[in-house]
């Protein structure tokens, strides 16, 4: 059964990750056999690259800001990928931000700032990175969602909108490419210890609840949702189409 998780010789793409779940998704990949190539905006990209080499992988990182991104600028970052590592065969979108206001303070630009990020820019790699994996009739695409595509949340009234709406574009691309062969899934983390979460963790009172509704009682590692990730790449998930593997300690059963 080992063979149905194995990676090897298969090239891929983490949008964000250089940190948190995407560095976690990054290096899961690269443990199975995957050449991984990553985008990066803030955080440095160094640390995760040198971790992706000690596991004997090619590692390669180009920058990319999704806050104002088109076709060309999606194209540039499958195009460097594929040239970078030799192909590609799967993509995971993973880069996103959150904005937290009141739903009735919030400016139109930072709500705008955050579609562009959590949907656009996945919308405009999934296309792009489509296009190429049609053609050669086979391919993994992997959305990083979240547990608040299936709730609202409180204050993050774009985040969650965003999270609602890559499950929709989930659904929508395997209906139309898993007849090439391209399998297109997501994956709904639930509260995990990253930087989005980082004002959540600090706050005593929030951080209480929090915890208290987690069945397992404590926030997930960024890479206790690599092997979610690790699965949909892998021939383990061939049938997988349109599907959410949700991580979450068992917060939506609560």
């Amino acid at each position: 059964m080992a063979h149905l998780f194995d990676l090897s010789g298969r090239k891929a793409l983490v949008t964000g990750g250089a940190t948190g779940i995407g560095k976690g998704i990054a290096l899961g990949l690269a443990a199975a056999g995957a050449d991984v190539a990553l985008t990066y905006r803030s955080h440095q990209p160094e640390e995760t690259l040198a971790e992706i080499e000690a596991l004997g992988r090619t590692g390669a990182a180009v920058k990319a800001d999704f806050t104002d991104i088109d076709e060309a600028a999606a194209a540039e970052v499958i195009d460097f990928a594929a040239d970078a590592l030799g192909g590609l065969d799967i993509l995971v979108n993973n880069a996103g931000i959150i904005h937290r206001a009141p739903s009735a303070d919030m400016p139109l630009a930072d709500w705008q700032r955050v579609l562009s990020v959590n949907l656009d820019s996945v919308w405009l790699l999934s296309q792009a990175a489509g296009k190429r994996m049609i053609a050669q009739g086979s391919g993994k695409i992997i959305i990083v969602s979240s547990v608040l595509a299936s709730q609202g949340g409180l204050m993050v009234p774009a985040y969650a909108a965003s999270k609602h709406a890559v499950v929709g574009l989930t659904r929508a691309l395997c209906n139309e490419w898993a007849g090439h062969g391209v399998n297109v899934n997501s994956i709904a983390p639930g509260y995990t210890a990253t930087d989005n979460t980082q004002a959540l963790r600090d706050d005593p009172d929030r951080s209480k609840a929090l915890l208290e509704r987690i069945p397992a009682g404590r926030f997930a590692e960024p890479a206790e949702i690599a092997g979610a990730a690790v699965f949909l790449a892998s021939n383990a998930a061939n049938y997988c189409n349109g599907s959410t593997v949700t991580v979450d300690g068992g917060w939506l059963a609560r």
